[in-house]
């Protein structure tokens, strides 16, 4: 029986526990002289709570199982490789084979006697059902792999049999407990108020799980390359070391990374910040309800365009119309590249300008109204309204927008691969080519790579820095809209 029948059956469980639960304490309530005893709680809330306790405990058991039973398979099969193949590399090579290896038996329905007794054997046979294995497996992987899915088969039994019968002592427990004056409902919201804590730490526990993920090879990767050669260096040349070595080969130099993701970014914002803000004033505050109405869903379109569009129309029409038109103005002279800054930025311009104009549209209708009116009584024209009152009592919110389009304008990645090349250099003019972190971060994680070397370690140190520089444009950010949110109100 796979998961999903299992929390299938389990919410069935529940909403039978729900009905009966429900049912019982109507029974109860009309049952009863009022006048003695009044029922604490609807039928409803007691349905709930038998809900609860026949669902919540089971699921958590049956998660837990799982991952429990993950670590322990997980643990026999490195244990066993690693007796057998003492290099790291190759060891962790092998254990990706014994999973596909187990992959393999289990679609093949393939257990016991069955089993052949030679990797050879068990790629044939996987190979004539269409299932793809690697070369370079060996005999002793496929009874390890066999008894990695007997020992999956136990788990999957006790986990669904404790799941199981959880469920149905939880919805027998509830039932039990059913009585007119039970607090039915205080528990049923203190449960609901627990589900809304855990909510709200989803993201702090997001934002910590990919500091630390990328924290440990961050550091194995500055156990290998000093620092200051990576945060302060000027050439950017990792050249991949040879299979099976774990030098640290090349240069690995950030700055012009980083002066690629900056420089792309502001042309982008020196495009799309003053489009998008005058197209928000113009929706906010001049054009009709029907003018508004059409135009704003169908400048929010843009957004909705995959990056990826917007990289082949770079690349395809943008790029070359650049570069044409430059060299008709130099005379046959062409400075301006197809795969440049200045290309890159504009097409990412197009991209963000959405997000500014409807984020900070939505910040400039929500100015009050008695502020319009005061300034227009006072003899202001529309327009002076506009620059000396709205504008300034907006000025927390729109910072606020361009954050966030300056955020989405350093991790964007598939424009700049097609429209700004890839050569990682310093470079001060707009019009040649240039790359960012994001790119460098992709093309060293790209093809069958293992974590043990500093040309693919580089990629968490990448990482680690951007979110870093994001973090500190939210910082700043925060200072100015309290800056200015203590003035305005």
């Amino acid at each position: 029986m796979s998961a999903g029948w299992v929390v299938a059956i389990v919410l069935a469980i529940g909403a039978l526990a729900y009905f009966f639960a429900a049912q019982r304490a109507r029974v109860q309530r009309d049952g009863t002289d009022r006048s003695k005893e009044v029922a604490h709680s609807l039928p409803t809330y007691h349905g709930w709570l038998a809900f609860i306790f026949a669902t919540v405990p089971a699921l958590l058991v049956f998660l837990v199982v799982s991952s429990i039973s993950a670590g322990l398979l997980d643990s026999r099969i490195r244990s066993e490789v690693t007796a057998h193949i003492a290099d790291p590399a190759a060891a962790s090579l092998s254990i990706g084979i014994v999973r596909n290896a187990s992959n393999a038996l289990t679609q093949l329905d393939l257990s016991g006697a069955n089993v052949p007794t030679s990797y050879a054997a068990l790629r044939d046979m996987a190979t004539s059902a269409g299932i793809s294995l690697a070369e370079s497996g060996e005999d002793y992987m496929v009874p390890l792999a066999a008894g990695v899915n007997a020992d999956a088969g136990v788990h999957k039994l006790i986990g669904q049999g404790l799941t199981l019968l959880l469920a149905l002592a939880g919805a027998a427990f509830a039932y039990s407990r059913i009585r007119l004056r039970l607090r039915a409902r205080n528990q049923v919201e203190r449960v609901v108020l627990w589900s809304l804590l855990a909510a709200s730490t989803v993201a702090v526990l997001t934002t910590v799980g990919i500091i630390l993920s990328m924290l440990g090879e961050t550091i194995h990767f500055f156990s290998d390359v000093n620092p200051l050669t990576f945060f302060f260096g000027t050439v950017w040349d990792p050249r991949f070391a040879a299979a099976g070595s774990s030098g640290s080969e090349g240069q690995f130099g950030l700055i012009p990374l980083l002066m690629g993701t900056l420089y792309i970014a502001l042309v982008s914002m020196l495009f799309a910040v003053p489009v998008g803000l005058m197209a928000a004033v113009y929706m906010g505050e001049y054009a009709s309800n029907r003018v508004r109405s059409t135009v704003k869903p169908l400048l929010e379109l843009l957004a909705g365009i995959p990056t990826i569009v917007y990289g082949i129309f770079a690349v395809v029409t943008l790029g070359p119309f650049f570069r044409d038109l430059s060299a008709a103005l130099a005379g046959g002279f062409s400075f301006i590249q197809a795969q440049s800054v200045f290309t890159a930025g504009i097409v990412m311009g197009v991209m963000l300008i959405p997000v500014v104009s409807s984020l900070s549209d939505d910040v400039i209708t929500a100015v009050p109204r008695a502020m319009r009116d005061g300034s227009l009584a006072l003899g202001a024209t529309r327009s002076e309204t506009i620059r000396k009152v709205i504008l300034p009592a907006a000025l927390p919110g729109i910072v606020g927008a361009l954050l966030l389009t300056a955020s989405r304008a350093i991790g964007e990645t598939m424009i700049v691969v097609l429209a700004a090349g890839v050569a990682a250099r310093i470079n001060f003019n707009p019009f040649e080519a240039m790359t960012t972190i994001t790119v460098k971060i992709v093309n060293q994680l790209t093809g069958d790579l293992e974590f043990n070397s500093p040309q693919t370690l580089v990629a968490f140190a990448l990482g680690l820095t951007l979110f870093t520089l994001t973090l500190g444009m939210n910082v700043y950010a925060l200072y100015i809209v309290r800056k200015y949110r203590e003035q305005y109100e």
